[in-house]
């Protein structure tokens, strides 16, 4: 395995997005001041969206101020000063715009179809803009960021641009003073393939239940739900989920990656080529991944579980995008952050505590059962858990009730069972999942 020196240079870079300032918090300015920022409204606009991770303004603003530092990071050490910059004849090579086009991609006279950015700037009408030289083969420094600087724009496709301009989808019910704050949006009409994108957010004390082709292929972002039971059974490109609280998440299978950061209380069920968790507290994670999870900085008992439901179109959606039912390391997290060498961050989940998860809604499809089944030692849990079940209905049967004491004893039943659902909680997820009214308005896609 390897990775190109130059974009993982660039990769490592643009963390410095998220670096925390006391100074910024207190006087809301960077500090120290980079260089001239420009002051078009488009960078200076607010968008409603604070977090900086979704901001595209944020991420349009920091490679501007930083767009020289970049260029040089990726000179070539004869192209630079003693002090490590450039000058005005520094020449930049064709390798250190193909890297560069792991951040920066575009289009020519806003047409749909987008090129990444080497494919632009050795475009022959465009040599004279960007500085391309035929005979050296390389491209002129300060063309070449002069060029970059007239043309960039923020990412069209991103999350505060979908946010703000994107489809809205009624997909939440409208009850009265729960989904008020709820937005549901998709670019996917007007975005190309592979930048297609659904994102939620504030979705509260609800059940939500898609396949939809709005979701096929699409990066998912799901961002400040709370006491919510979301189901998404369609084929994902990606999914985040943030800030969110007292949910459960159950998801088609996911094609890259699948990212949870600061969220609390949360069960996540799903088929995924990668998992990913920061500053997660007391989640589990029920799930089937060919790589090991990434348990990163800030998380606090997790627990990992195997996969353990299934839905009839599951294994064509996990055909999709490429995922099989092995190696499956559900059980082998790599720890990458380890805080003062603490390994009990995480707990594999008792098989005692184990049940199946019944996902209560028709689809056509083949899938009867859990791709790849379960492991041995939950598979003998439910045995003896169903055993329990046949010897208690044995023994009813041979107690000779009356139809009385029938009728006594079942309503003794149906009153453990009713208490028992309000003190687990379950009794919400239950009576959500009835049917609004025939006059409730539900959007389609």
């Amino acid at each position: 395995l390897s990775v190109d020196t130059l974009r993982f240079l660039l990769f490592l870079y643009i963390q410095q997005l998220n670096k925390v300032s006391l100074r910024t918090s207190l006087i809301g300015e960077e500090w120290p001041s980079p260089r001239n920022r420009s002051q078009s409204p488009d960078l200076t606009e607010k968008s409603n969206c604070h977090n900086k991770n979704w901001n595209d303004y944020s991420h349009q603003a920091f490679v501007w101020d930083h767009l020289s530092d970049l260029l040089e990071l990726l000179l070539d050490p004869e192209q630079l000063t003693a002090s490590f910059h450039s000058t005005h004849s520094s020449l930049v090579s064709q390798e250190a715009v193909v890297a560069l086009s792991f951040l920066i991609e575009g289009t020519v006279s806003r047409a749909r179809k987008i090129y990444p950015l080497h494919e632009l700037a050795l475009w022959q009408p465009l040599h004279a803009e960007s500085g391309f030289s035929k005979i050296s083969k390389t491209f002129s420094f300060y063309k070449l960021e002069a060029w970059l600087r007239s043309c960039l724009t923020g990412n069209p496709f991103g999350t505060s641009s979908c946010l703000k301009s994107g489809k809205k989808l009624a997909w939440a019910h409208q009850v009265e003073g729960t989904t008020k704050r709820a937005k549901i949006a998709c670019n996917t009409h007007v975005a190309p393939r592979m930048h297609g994108m659904v994102v939620m957010s504030q979705v509260y004390k609800q059940t939500l239940a898609k396949s939809s082709d709005t979701l096929v292929g699409a990066h998912v972002k799901i961002h400040r739900c709370n006491e919510s039971f979301i189901y998404l059974l369609s084929p994902l490109r990606s999914v985040t989920i943030e800030k969110c609280r007292n949910s459960t998440f159950v998801l088609g299978p996911v094609e890259t990656t699948l990212h949870l950061h600061n969220c609390d209380n949360v069960k996540v069920i799903a088929v995924c080529h990668r998992l990913s968790i920061s500053s997660t507290t007391d989640c589990i994670f029920h799930i089937l991944t060919p790589t090991r999870p990434l348990i990163l900085s800030g998380n606090q008992t997790v627990t990992f579980a195997p996969f353990h439901t299934h839905y009839p179109m599951l294994e064509d959606h996990m055909a999709r995008t490429g995922l099989a039912t092995v190696p499956n390391y559900w059980d082998n997290p790599m720890v990458v952050c380890r805080e003062n060498s603490d390994t009990s961050v995480f707990r594999l989940l008792p098989p005692c505590e184990f049940y199946v998860f019944i996902i209560p809604f028709e689809m056509e499809g083949d899938t009867t059962e859990i791709p790849g089944g379960l492991p041995f030692a939950y598979q003998k849990a439910l045995g003896q858990r169903e055993q329990k079940i046949q010897i208690w209905q044995k023994t009813v049967k041979e107690a000779r009730l009356t139809k009385d004491q029938r009728k006594q004893f079942q309503v003794l039943v149906e009153n453990k069972f009713y208490e028992w659902l309000i003190n687990t909680g379950h009794r919400q997820q239950l009576d959500s999942l009835v049917p609004p009214a025939a006059g409730s308005k539900q959007a389609a896609g």
